[in-house]
């Protein structure tokens, strides 16, 4: 199979500021999303010959971009919940290595908090009928799914409970001081290790500052030919592997699931270092966005994407690896806890962070000489996945 590494360049993207949107309508957030990509990447709407929308509530087609005055282009709306936004990226992307066109659009977008839907339980989660089913099958929340990971890490790894939370603490005051640092961030407040242990359980072990907001939000990318890309921008961002791990719900269906790791995590992974050349992640990712719906996937996902030995992210969350100042920086724009997270929005906010970094337009989060960014995104619940990882860097290999 051949590898996209260096085919595809990112020159210009957008995002909203994430967060409880009242005074935008969808149509408002594509455009104030597409537009800052528009003017980044030194284009209009009619250099656009084809664009992917991303959303899984917050609109029908393509026709949903009707906003951004795209004129009689191919539009596709696309859909993979959590992994939505990523999943618009690579529908672009492997269109311009195609040769199908050499300029296009990924945009994802949620409007959520007009909705009512709500973290604990919303649409599309097990019991809410996602299948067209008879709605007869049981239904749990996405915290108590993600619940069981952390009450099976801790008694896996011989970890007492309190001294299991306050490691999850540890990664929830890292990502607020991270979100402290970004304007666009839905929450900016700093926090302790004792205010994350002492706040109010939602489901048993996780606690309130364990858990990731509902946002509204829209974030933008142009991708273009990696051999026009200077055309563009001098400082483009070239895509290195793009890799997608869709499991058939093993982990639901068998006895022995382990809840320490999940496969379609390590599968998209490992299929996306084959692509980009990597050997040791650890040592050649720069700094990486991660899924952190809750903050066990992020302890998990240091495991399962081999930036820390298995059971062994207790060390490297206590020597600071993934701080800001750490060997391996992770989700240093706040990630999902903090920026929020607008379903259809995600991945490309990931990018988005990823590509300033890269480009050292990252103000006070910036990095240190970051040369490849991963960014991971989870759909679905433990065992019942849809894994993204990608990776670019800025320069061709």
């Amino acid at each position: 199979m051949e590898s996209i590494r260096d085919k595809v360049a990112i020159v210009g993207m957008g995002c909203t500021k994430f967060g409880e949107r009242w005074d935008m309508g969808v149509g408002d957030l594509l455009v104030e999303a597409a537009y800052e990509a528009f003017k980044d990447a030194g284009i209009e709407p009619k250099d656009v010959q084809a664009a992917w929308l991303g959303t899984v509530f917050s609109g029908i087609s393509g026709i949903t971009l009707a906003p951004l005055g795209l004129q009689y282009i191919p539009i596709t709306r696309v859909e993979n919940m959590c992994a939505t936004g990523s999943e618009a990226l690579r529908a672009a992307s492997y269109a311009v290595a195609a040769g199908v066109v050499d300029v296009a659009l990924a945009i994802g977008v949620e409007k959520l908090k007009d909705t009512g839907v709500t973290g604990v339980k919303g649409p599309g989660l097990v019991g809410d009928n996602p299948d067209g089913t008879a709605g007869i099958a049981p239904g749990y929340s996405a915290p108590a799914s993600f619940a069981y990971l952390a009450s099976r890490y801790f008694s896996e790894y011989k970890m007492k409970p309190e001294d299991g939370r306050k490691l999850l603490a540890e990664i929830a005051v890292k990502n607020h001081y991270n979100g402290s640092l970004n304007p666009k961030a839905h929450f900016s407040n700093l926090i302790t290790v004792e205010q994350a242990m002492k706040a109010p359980i939602v489901a048993y072990p996780l606690a309130l500052f364990d858990c990731c907001g509902v946002s509204d939000g829209a974030a933008a990318a142009i991708v273009t030919r990696a051999d026009m890309a200077k055309n563009f921008r001098p400082d483009p961002i070239y895509i290195k592997a793009l890799s997608l791990a869709v499991g058939a719900r093993q982990g639901a269906m068998v006895q022995d699931y382990d809840f320490v790791h999940l496969e379609e995590n390590v599968r998209a992974s490992r299929n996306a270092y084959a692509d980009a050349g990597i050997k040791d992640p650890r040592k050649e990712i720069s700094m990486a966005e991660v899924h952190d719906c809750f903050t066990v996937h992020e302890m998990i996902v240091y495991e399962d994407l081999g930036f820390a030995k298995r059971g062994r992210a207790k060390e490297d969350i206590e020597a600071g690896t993934f701080t800001l100042k750490g060997d391996l920086p992770v989700n240093t724009d706040g990630g999902l806890k903090c920026f929020g997270h607008p379903l259809g929005a995600s991945g490309l906010r990931m990018m988005y962070e990823v590509y300033h970094q890269l480009r050292g337009k990252a103000g006070p989060r910036q990095v240190k000489n970051p040369r490849l960014g991963l960014t991971h995104n989870l759909g679905g619940n433990a065992g019942t996945g849809i894994a993204t990882v990608f990776i670019v860097g800025n320069e061709k290999s």
